[in-house]
């Protein structure tokens, strides 16, 4: 009974304790006070208003705490509003609170929300708060330093949370909303530099554009100390869903360890999950991490991975790229060096970039390619939509980026094109990207010259001298048309600009030129045409006749040579030449690009009459040029034999024959006179 009674005893005292320690609690704390020094002291140091709407709340349950409820912190100036906050409680340790000292246990805030901005000039709006621009640390009085700064807080919850980013001068604006962040006990001294965070967890959601996002971090627990640090698995996790498109990545990074000055991650790895329309993306990179924060270098030595790509259009579904290689980064230099290679099918590829500045980049590459096939791993090539020629080209992507490289492939596949041993050099500046030298391999032949695209103007130019190249092979993978045979050289110098593929077309201008040897003109016959043509120079004859080109139909030639003037998108033509053992052909008129039509006159002129080489049968034309007019689409041409006045023409010759022929005869008469006369 005696013990009973004593412990009844000292359960009365301790709750009269209490009550004693509620009551001067109750006594000494003065809501108002605090808040008018509070407000004071931000407007003095920062030149905003503090404004803290109610009385400040003190609770003493389940902890001693201050409540608060709306407050809202405004601009340098006080004119606009830049933080406010729905409420919010400051849980307090007791003891110093008795001697009117504050120490924060745990701190609980709801409704929070602030507006970063960058404005025009690169400052922020929360510079003043966070002393970026003060050159030198504060000092306490007589010139000593501040004391360092300690906090022990059993734990921070942030609920309902909003930051927005704005940045003034590209006009793009993120959003941060439903922002949840809570924490175990954060304990950090800046004196012996040692942080410890137990149980962090963040989620959030967003919006950027017209991108939705969501992010979550989970960090069971984190210590740093100059001595040691490490840490459990940390993993972000987060998504992103716009109009037909998705991407879902999630890192994690594991056996965390090292101290302040170096730490040493045994695994990083990162997953990603991306949709684009058909097109789907999953890819998988992992690396040892070795970070040394004084000299912020952070090295992946032993990258590796691989990358699934797969659309039900592609020829084989899916695509899997394998991938190795290192990355070291310097970001105090803002400089990084990416070395990564993979090898798929019968192609290797080998990447070596190298970024001299982050801001704005400054990239130098070298890309080596053995082989590839492009054609293999794209979609098959739909029916060409007229409507599409008039879809916006943009070269804006162009600006803002500072690169050059080296491109090296061995034999490359692409549109159908087959190319071999590809060398340029590409450098990439004020928004105009140069190719040059450009130089290949391709169809018997080889190509040397530049390429040029410029964001001012949607320009593009091209200068290519193709030497030795097989004509018609070319053609036929390049723009599906069979209008030409032969072999030899074509230079080509001209420049274009414009906002669609159309317009590029119509404002195409500059010079071309081709030679060709041993070739054919395709779509027609002269030959046959010709032989055709003398029954027709009788009395009976006198009209037109057009055919259409007829696939099969050629024209053989020796030599061929002609050169165009472009001028909006129109190619003209004078110079024409082309020879054949029996015929001669010449020509004048224009090749509407952009149009896609063309009307040109050749004048084909019949020299011999060789069996061997088609021209048997054409005596009677001998010595008459034909004029032969192509015109139409590029789809339907056709050519038509203008007869008008071939049949006075022939007859013309005939008289023209004849009387060469008398007067021959006439002069031979006078001669043999003459010698009688002189006896001679």
């Amino acid at each position: 009974m005696k013990a009973f009674r004593i412990i009844g005893i000292a359960l009365g005292l301790t709750l009269a304790l209490l009550a004693v320690g509620v009551g001067v609690l109750y006594a000494l704390f003065d809501g108002e006070r605090i808040k008018g020094e509070i407000s004071r002291v931000v407007l003095e140091q920062s030149q905003r208003r503090l404004d803290i709407a109610g009385k400040l709340e003190l609770s003493v349950w389940p902890d001693v705490g201050i409540r608060l409820g709306r407050l809202s912190l405004s601009e340098p100036g006080g004119k606009e509003e830049f933080l406010a906050l729905e409420s919010a409680r400051v849980a307090v340790a007791v003891m110093p609170l008795l001697s009117q000292q504050v120490q924060v246990r745990r701190i609980e805030v709801d409704g929070l929300q602030a507006t970063l901005v960058k404005r025009k000039d690169g400052t922020l709006n929360i510079d003043d708060l966070t002393g970026s621009k003060t050159k030198k640390p504060k000092v306490g009085a007589g010139d000593t330093p501040s004391a360092p700064l300690q906090i022990d807080i059993a734990g921070i919850k942030l609920a309902n949370a909003q930051f927005t980013w704005r940045d003034e001068k590209s006009g793009s604006t993120t959003t941060l909303s439903n922002l949840d962040l809570g924490t175990g006990r954060v304990q950090a001294d800046s004196g012996r530099q040692t942080l410890s965070i137990d149980a962090l967890a963040l989620a959030a959601k967003g919006k950027s554009g017209g991108d939705a996002f969501e992010l979550k971090l989970d960090a069971p627990k984190l210590a740093i100390s100059p001595d040691k640090a490490g840490g459990e698995t940390l993993s972000l996790s987060a998504t992103l869903a716009g109009s037909g498109r998705s991407v879902a990545a999630k890192l994690v990074l594991s056996n965390v360890e090292g101290n302040a000055k170096a730490l040493k991650i045994g695994k990083l790895a990162l997953d990603l999950d991306a949709k684009s329309g058909e097109t789907t993306v999953k890819a998988h990179l992992d690396s040892p991490v070795a970070a040394n924060v004084a000299a912020q270098t952070v090295a992946l030595e032993k990258l590796g991975g691989s990358i699934d790509l797969a659309n039900p259009q592609m020829p084989m579904k899916q695509l899997k790229l394998p991938l190795s290689g290192s990355l070291r980064a310097d970001l105090a230099k803002q400089s990084a060096t990416l070395d990564l290679g993979t090898r798929f099918d019968e192609s290797t590829i080998a990447l070596m970039l190298n970024v001299a500045k982050f801001t704005p980049p400054a990239i130098v590459f070298d890309l080596g390619i053995d082989q590839l096939n492009v054609d293999k791993y794209l979609p098959p090539k739909a029916a060409e939509d007229k409507t599409a020629l008039g879809g916006k080209l943009d070269f804006s992507a162009l600006k803002g980026h500072d690169v050059k490289g080296s491109i090296r492939i061995g034999a490359l596949q692409v549109s159908k094109l087959k190319l071999a041993k590809l060398n340029a050099k590409l450098r990439l500046a004020d928004g105009r990207l140069d190719i040059a030298p450009l130089s290949l391999n391709l169809y018997e032949g080889t190509a040397s010259g530049s390429l040029s695209l410029n964001a001012a103007g949607n320009q593009v130019g091209l200068k290519q001298q193709l030497t030795g190249i097989s004509i018609n092979p070319l053609m036929k993978d390049l723009a599906d048309k069979d209008l030409l045979e032969g072999r030899g050289n074509v230079a080509l110098d001209v420049a274009s600009r414009g906002d669609s593929v159309t317009a590029m077309k119509q404002a195409l201008g500059g010079t071309a030129s081709v030679k060709l040897k041993d070739g054919a003109i395709k779509g027609i016959n002269l030959a046959q045409t010709l032989r055709d043509l003398q029954g027709k120079l009788g009395a009976a004859s006198g009209k037109d006749s057009t055919h259409q080109a007829k696939a099969g139909d050629k024209t053989d030639f020796s030599e061929l040579a002609a050169s165009l003037k472009i001028a909006s998108g129109v190619a003209h033509n004078e110079d024409l030449a082309m020879k054949s053992p029996f015929l001669r052909l010449s020509g004048a008129g224009d090749i509407d690009i952009g149009g896609g039509r063309m009307n040109y006159l050749a004048k084909a002129s019949v020299v011999a009459s060789s069996a061997g080489q088609g021209g048997q049968g054409l005596d009677q034309l001998k010595g008459l040029t034909v004029p032969v007019r192509v015109a139409g689409p590029f789809e339907k041409l056709s050519y038509t034999l203008e007869l008008g006045s071939l049949a006075a023409d022939a007859a013309k010759a005939k008289v023209e024959e004849k009387k060469e022929e008398i007067k021959t005869k006439l002069e031979d008469k006078a001669k043999d006179k003459l010698k009688g006369l002189f006896g001679k």
